[in-house]
C-alpha cells in the first residue's frame, strides 16, 4: 500500500507529455482479438487498467509481447478460450468490451459483469440490447453476461435505436458488429474521442465502419480482419487533468502531444475562469498567474464538458472568487470525493447532482482518501494548491488511469512524493519498544 505526500504551494512550470488515451486503449485492445493475426499497437498508456486487459487477453490464449514500454504486439491467432476468469473480469468496468469482441469472433462469451469506479448505477442493458437485436442471446447469472450468437455462429447486421447515449454499449456494438452478417446502424450513439479511434482502429485492421463522431454509425461486416500497425491518440482526460493543476497551483506549462480540439470543451472554461490557454501545434500552453474567476458548469456527452473532468475543475473552482455552481448531467454519484476536499477547507454543497461551491482564499492540506480514479486525481489537483502537507492513499484508483503521475508533476517542479504506507500496528510495536 503506498501514499502520495504532496507539499503544496508550488507553481507549476516546464513540459508535460500526455499519453495514450485509456478510454481508447481499453477498447482498442480488447478489439484486437477480432483479428485473426498480429497487431502492434502504439502510444499505449502503461497504466493498471491496460495491465489488466492484457493478462485477461493472455488467458484467453493471445499472445503479448512488448516492443517497448508503450507499444504492444497483441497475436490472437491462437485464442482458444472465451471465458473471462472471475478474477481478472471482475475489477474494470473495460472488461464488457471483450463481450463485443469474443462475440463478435467466436459466437459466444462468457464475462464477469464489470467493475471499475462506483458512480452510481451504471446498466450494461443498452450493451445487451444491441446484442440480441443481431440475433445474439444473452443472460446475466452467477456475476457473469453469457452471450452468444445464432447456430452459424455469426452476428446479424441490425439497427440499433440507443435509449440512452452511451460510450461503452456504442463502442461494444462496434467491435460485435465488424465481423458480422451485413450492415449494422447504430442510431443516438456517444461521439466521443475515443469512439472515433476505435473506428479508425478497425478500419486500419480492414474493417468498414462509417460515421464514428456523428450521431449515426454504420458497420458493414467483413469476413475477416488483418493484422496491421495503429497507433492509439493522445488522453484527452489526463491533457484536461493537467490543465486543472496550472490551473489551481499556477504557473505556466507546455502541454504536448494533445489533440487541442479534443481540449476545447475543458479550454472553454478555464478561459472563463480567468485562465490562458494558447495552442502550439500538438500542444497547448496553459498559464495563471491571477486569480480565478468563478463560472458554472455542467457535465455533458461530448462535445460538452466531460464528466470525466468534473471533480478536477471542482477542485480549481475552490480558489476562484465567487460562488460557482457545477451540475453533473451523466451519473449519479460523482461528488463522493466533497467530504475529502472540505477537509481541506473547500465550502461546497451537494443538492442531488447540483454542487454549489463558494471559493475560499486558500486550501491547507490534508489527509485524504481517493474514492475513484478521477476524485484521486482531483485530489492532486487541490493538494498541489494548498497550503501545508497533503497525503493521498488508496492511489491504485489513480494509477488506473494515469501514466507516471508523480513523476511527471515532480518535473513540473511540484513537491511530490509517493510514500509506503506504514502498518499501524508496527508503529505501535516500535514506539512501545
Amino acid at each position: 500500500m503506498t501514499k502520495y505526500v504532496i507539499h503544496g504551494g508550488r507553481p507549476l512550470h516546464g513540459e508535460v507529455e500526455i499519453s495514450g488515451a485509456k478510454n481508447a486503449a481499453v477498447a482498442i485492445l480488447p478489439g484486437a482479438l477480432l483479428v485473426n493475426g498480429v497487431c502492434r499497437i502504439e502510444n499505449v498508456p502503461n497504466i493498471s487498467d491496460v495491465t489488466l486487459i492484457l493478462g485477461i487477453m493472455e488467458n484467453l490464449g493471445a499472445k503479448i509481447r512488448f516492443i517497448n514500454p508503450t507499444t504492444v504486439e497483441v497475436d490472437s491467432t491462437s485464442v482458444y478460450k472465451q471465458t473471462v476468469p472471475y478474477e481478472l473480469g471482475r475489477h474494470i468496468r473495460a472488461s464488457y468490451y471483450l463481450i463485443g469482441a469474443l462475440l463478435g469472433r467466436f459466437g459466444k462469451a462468457a464475462v464477469p459483469l464489470p467493475g471499475g469506479c462506483d458512480l452510481g448505477d451504471r446498466p450494461i442493458d443498452q450493451h445487451l440490447k444491441g446484442f440480441n437485436a443481431m440475433g445474439g442471446r444473452t443472460d446475466v447469472e452467477g456475476g457473469f453476461v453469457f452471450a452468444s450468437a445464432p447456430a452459424d455462429a455469426r452476428l446479424k447486421g441490425a439497427s440499433v435505436y440507443f435509449d440512452v447515449v452511451s460510450v461503452g454499449a456504442t463502442m461494444n456494438l462496434m467491435l460485435a458488429a465488424a465481423l458480422a452478417d451485413g450492415m449494422t446502424v447504430l442510431e443516438n450513439v456517444a461521439k466521443e474521442p475515443h469512439i472515433v479511434d476505435l473506428a479508425n482502429f478497425l478500419n486500419s485492421m480492414g474493417a468498414d465502419v462509417r460515421g464514428a463522431g456523428t450521431d449515426v454509425i454504420k458497420i458493414r461486416g467483413v469476413k475477416s480482419l488483418r493484422g496491421g500497425v495503429y497507433s492509439i491518440i493522445p488522453d484527452q482526460i489526463e491533457a484536461g487533468t493537467y490543465m486543472t493543476a496550472v490551473a489551481a497551483a499556477g504557473g505556466e506549462v507546455r502541454i504536448s502531444n494533445v489533440i487541442p480540439k479534443h481540449l476545447d470543451c475543458i479550454t472553454a472554461k478555464l478561459l472563463e475562469m480567468g485562465v490562458e490557454v494558447e495552442e502550439d501545434g500538438d500542444a497547448v500552453i496553459v498559464r495563471r498567474t491571477g486569480k480565478l474567476r468563478r463560472t458554472n458548469v455542467k457535465t455533458l456527452p461530448y462535445p460538452g464538458f466531460p464528466t470525466d473532468m468534473q471533480p478536477q475543475v471542482a477542485a480549481v473552482l475552490c480558489l476562484a472568487e465567487g460562488t460557482s455552481m457545477l451540475t453533473e448531467g451523466i451519473w449519479d454519484n460523482r461528488y463522493r470525493y466533497v467530504d475529502e476536499f472540505r477537509r481541506l477547507g473547500a465550502k461546497i454543497t451537494v443538492d442531488g447532482k447540483v454542487a454549489v461551491i463558494e471559493g475560499v482564499k486558500q486550501l491547507t492540506g490534508a489527509p485524504m482518501s481517493a474514492c475513484d480514479l478521477r476524485a484521486g486525481a482531483a485530489m492532486i489537483v487541490a493538494g498541489l494548491a494548498a497550503n501545508g502537507v497533503t497525503e493521498i492513499d488508496q492511489v491504485h484508483y489513480i494509477e488506473r488511469g494515469y501514466q507516471n503521475i508523480v513523476e511527471k508533476l515532480a518535473k513540473l517542479g511540484a513537491d511530490i512524493h509517493e510514500e509506503t504506507i506504514k502498518n499501524p500496528d508496527e508503529d505501535w510495536r516500535s514506539s512501545a519498544g
